[in-house]
């Protein structure tokens, strides 16, 4: 792949590029889907192709082939130089990269069990039997199962002189039932609402088993039918489980801190950023004990890598720090217009889109409670846990959520099961009312597989790390 590689950049350099990069990307994702005790869907996509950037006098161009033969690959540079040159001749802001990335390495996924090793076969059984345990709850009316498993063999080299290649894995399962009944529809899932996905091989599946918790899934979402309606416009004390926490992380931080969209130019599928630049290092986003990290390096983590699609390493860089506002994602173009240090935020979805500002692994430092222990000490409040719905405006303030399951808090007690259960606020009156986070031995690193952004659109693979938290004076329920 060097060699294509080579030729891609050497094409583009004899055309009259400043600069390029190119990315040759061969993936293998395979899916696998049970509802009702049948197999509903079974999938195998492959996909092999490169990718060229250039840059002419500032302007960017690209284009990309899933021909590799020689001649296609030229065209492609060939074309990328063309669109840059042509760019460049529309009056506007000049790129500059800044310092040169001319990085060696490689990178694998640390894997335990090889997903794509372990046969259909295995995979069906364990999802049909996981369907049965939900469908023999009375008042089941739906189950479904899924897995995914992908891998993704990614080559990247630049004419500043850097050559990377990574093997990247990913894995991710979910069971979830319907029930129906008392005029109603309600869903529990597991281990969360949005399929759980992460960097890791088969070893995710073995962990969460989703056999053994099958029937407690359907039993839940039957309990979920008759249970109380959750309080309505109120202003209480929130306790967020960390699956929930981690959604809150992605929607009300990981968007806003993204440095394309706090310029305004990028502006699809989440809108602008309320964090202005006059913001950093003045805003209080959050309590003294809001410490956000984008962190790169986690191992088994969804948003980790060794390479950004820049060439830049992995790392971890602060972003809130005790409450204040400190970093944003950046990559090379915008963190030298910004002039901070680059912290490697480039990725792209495929060899056919180019790179763009996306979360790695953005996550809330835990802190000392177990969780136990938080709930003896809130007198008056609701735990929420798996999310449900979600709303937030175009600038990331503004937000409500609904969660799959609440519980009542009483005298220091978990209480009642509360069926529907919402949540509003503003982003930073939100994260400074956070009085209290669980402790390390609570925390996880959710993976959430489903992050658009761009046009075309990009699917990005994000991580949140998180541990149930608290939250005074929250509002809860609809307004009326």
């Amino acid at each position: 792949m060097k060699e294509l590689i080579e030729r891609a950049l050497n094409t583009a350099a004899a055309r009259g590029s400043g600069y390029a990069d190119a990315r040759v990307v061969d993936a293998a994702a395979e899916s696998l889907t049970v509802k009702n005790g049948q197999v509903a869907a079974v999938s195998h996509n492959e996909s092999r192709g490169i990718g060229v950037r250039a840059l002419v006098n500032g302007a960017w161009g690209f284009a990309g082939t899933a021909d590799l033969s020689p001649t296609a690959i030229d065209r492609a540079a060939a074309q990328a130089v063309d669109i840059a040159r042509a760019s460049a001749s529309v009056p506007g802001r000049r790129a500059d990269l800044g310092p040169a990335v001319a990085h060696q390495g490689r990178y694998r996924t640390p894997i335990e069990v090889d997903p794509f090793a372990v046969p259909l076969e295995e995979k069906i059984a364990l999802l049909l039997e996981a369907d049965r345990e939900m469908r023999g709850v009375e008042g089941v009316k739906t189950a479904k199962g899924e897995m995914v498993w992908q891998r993704e063999q990614k080559y990247f080299g630049n004419s500043e002189g850097a050559y990377v290649e990574q093997e990247l894995y990913e894995t991710g399962c979910d069971i979830e039932a319907t029930a129906v009944g008392e005029g109603e529809v309600q869903n529990r899932s597991y281990p969360n609402s949005f399929r759980h996905q992460a960097g890791c091989g088969y070893e995710l599946v073995q962990r969460y088993d989703m056999v053994g918790n099958a029937r407690r899934v359907g039993e839940e979402a039957v309990a979920l039918l008759t249970a109380r309606q959750c309080p309505q416009d109120i202003v209480t004390t929130l306790i967020l489980d960390s699956s929930q926490l981690a959604l809150q992380i992605h929607e009300s931080c990981g968007h806003p801190i993204e440095l394309d969209r706090v310029y305004g130019t990028e502006l699809d599928f989440a809108g602008g950023s309320f964090l202005s630049l006059d913001r950093l290092n003045t805003l209080r986003y959050g309590s003294d004990l809001v410490s956000i990290y984008a962190d790169a390096t986690i191992p088994g983590a969804l948003g980790s890598f060794g390479y950004d699609d820049e060439g830049v390493p992995a790392q971890r860089a602060p972003i809130v720090k005790d409450g204040l506002l400190v970093g944003y994602l950046t990559s090379r173009e915008f963190a030298q217009r910004l002039g901070v240090p680059n912290m490697g935020a480039a990725r792209a979805s495929g060899w056919n889109r180019i790179p763009l500002i996306r979360m790695t692994n953005i996550s809330i430092e835990p802190g000392n409670w177990t969780l136990a222990d938080l709930i003896a000490d809130t007198d008056d409040g609701i735990y929420m846990e798996t999310n449900r719905s979600w709303s937030i405006d175009d600038q990331r303030l503004n937000f409500q959520f609904g969660t799959q399951v609440a519980y009542e808090i009483k005298g220091g007690k978990r209480g009642d099961l509360l069926k529907n259960a919402t949540y509003t606020g503003i982003t930073p009156q939100f994260w400074n009312s956070m009085d209290a986070i669980c402790n390390r031995d609570h925390y996880t690193v959710w993976g959430l597989p489903n992050c658009g952004k761009g046009v075309p659109m990009q699917v990005a693979h994000t991580g949140h790390g998180a541990a149930p938290a608290r939250f005074r004076n929250v509002r809860v329920g609809v307004v009326k």
